[in-house]
């Protein structure tokens, strides 16, 4: 009994840290992502009066 503890507690601590890694690789896609976004907002040209709405 006590080692199936403990092999489910292994279990539980490795699926943690892999969510944690997937999170993170995550968060730093999508930081390169908002990058690239910005990179390319930055090569607009100027605008000529018309509003343009990039948010949305």
């Amino acid at each position: 009994m006590n080692m199936e503890i403990a092999a489910m507690s292994v279990s539980m601590n490795s699926a943690r840290l892999a969510q944690n890694v997937d999170v993170a690789i995550l968060k730093k896609a999508m930081d390169t992502e908002s990058a690239a976004a910005e990179t390319m907002l930055e090569m607009l040209p100027p605008p000529s009066g018309h509003l343009l709405d990039v948010l949305a």
